[in-house]
């Protein structure tokens, strides 16, 4: 019986390794979200590991944008019912802990206000923002430093639900989630994200 191949190329064993690699992704977050929905893992459990999926994901949509260009047509031409997933890998771009203020605490954290947690906010704000002034503006360098920031900022418990930096890093993660890893800001941007860093920080340390 003759053996069917589905590539010509090196090229195109690669291309589909990567969307079998796709595919994997997105019945993994499938069921990630469900299990979080259905209270089957903890806050920890899925912040870790939706925070790692979606970074895998985001790394695989960079060397898959010309064979997939659409994910949710890709999943549709699949069969794949997957609506959680797509939400929270395209839509979303951030754990629903993190989106909804909840975000997980680990052992040993008790209370929110703790020094320890304070200083590790305050690091997070200096490092992303010593960053940006080192020219570490692309979006793979400058998302894992906002993500810190906000993943922080929801263990202080002192601050209110809607505080500005909160709502600021949202829109700043929002938009990087919808680039490319390799895309760099603009010096607007750059200028801009650096603003609300500052304004953020200030009002962080206001509260405090």
């Amino acid at each position: 019986m003759a053996q069917v191949k589905l590539y010509a190329s090196k090229k195109e064993r690669e291309m589909v390794d990567y969307s079998a690699d796709l595919f994997a992704i997105l019945k993994t977050t499938e069921r990630l979200e469900r299990a979080y929905v259905r209270d089957a893992i903890g806050a920890k459990q899925y912040e870790t590991a939706c925070s790692k999926l979606l970074a895998q994901f985001r790394t695989l949509c960079t060397t898959l944008k010309g064979a997939v260009p659409d994910v949710a047509k890709f999943a549709r031409e699949h069969n794949m019912e997957c609506p959680a997933a797509l939400n929270r890998l395209i839509s979303s771009g951030m754990p629903a802990t993190i989106e909804h203020g909840k975000a997980a605490s680990g052992p040993g954290s008790g209370s929110g206000s703790s020094a320890v947690v304070v200083a590790s906010t305050v690091q997070y704000f200096i490092t992303a923002m010593d960053s940006l002034k080192l020219d570490m503006t692309a979006t793979d360098e400058v998302y894992p430093l906002l993500s810190d920031i906000m993943q922080s900022l929801h263990k202080v418990s002192k601050l209110p639900p809607e505080f500005s930096g909160k709502v600021k890093l949202k829109h700043w993660l929002s938009l990087l989630h919808s680039m490319p890893a390799s895309q760099r800001l603009s010096q607007e941007e750059v200028r801009q994200l650096l603003f609300d860093l500052e304004s953020s920080y200030n009002d962080f340390m206001t509260v405090l």
